[in-house]
């Protein structure tokens, strides 16, 4: 596997490039254009990103752990088997972004445009969700245990086979919200009243 650590990246061309088996560690990418790029198994730990364009790109099995996006954009990018454990993104542009199973835990998220955006079957545990606006997005079949959702927007939102557990409704937007009978127990419970799972609450 290539290694790189260290080392700064400027304003360079990576358009539709292939990263397979490469390794950064503490690397700063600035004004780098990753527009439909593909990495398999590559991993970048605790990097920066600045104003770097991941347009239409494709990772698959990589991983971008500890790492920090500023002003970054994600349009039409897709993540499958990709473990982001602990990154942060700040002020950029991920809508709409394409997730599938991996480890989003701990991840920042706090105010982000998610709107129409998919995240299924992964694992998302304390995520910061606080004020995003997640509206007629697929957030089905995750781990949001622990997870901050304050203030934030599920409207029309897929959230079916989620754990809701960690989710307050009187703090959030669930109108039109899909969620499942069982769901609706747990968010009914989380307000204090002791649901009995008879027959009659199991078809609400």
């Amino acid at each position: 596997m290539s290694e790189r650590e260290g080392e700064t990246f400027r304003r360079e061309d990576w358009y539709a490039e292939e990263l397979e088996a490469v390794r950064y560690t503490r690397c700063s990418f600035h004004e780098v254009d990753l527009t439909e790029a593909s990495s398999r198994g590559a991993v970048f730990t605790e990097c920066t990103f600045g104003n770097v364009r991941f347009n239409a790109s494709r990772h698959v099995d990589s991983a971008f752990v500890g790492c920090t996006f500023k002003r970054c954009n994600f349009f039409d990018a897709e993540f499958e088997g990709c473990k982001l454990v602990g990154s942060q993104f700040q002020q950029c542009v991920v809508r709409p972004m394409r997730v599938m199973g991996g480890d989003w835990s701990f991840v920042a998220l706090p105010g982000a445009d998610l709107r129409g955006s998919s995240f299924q079957s992964l694992r998302m545990r304390e995520v910061d969700l606080t004020g995003a606006n997640c509206a007629e997005a697929v957030l089905s079949g995750a781990d949001l245990s622990g997870a901050q959702l304050h203030s934030a927007k599920f409207t029309r939102c897929d959230l079916r086979g989620s754990d809701l557990r960690s989710m307050d409704p009187l703090t959030v937007e669930l109108s039109g919200a899909l969620i499942t009978p069982a769901q609706a127990v747990v968010l009914v419970r989380s307000l204090g009243p002791d649901v009995q799972e008879t027959e009659s609450a199991a078809a609400f």
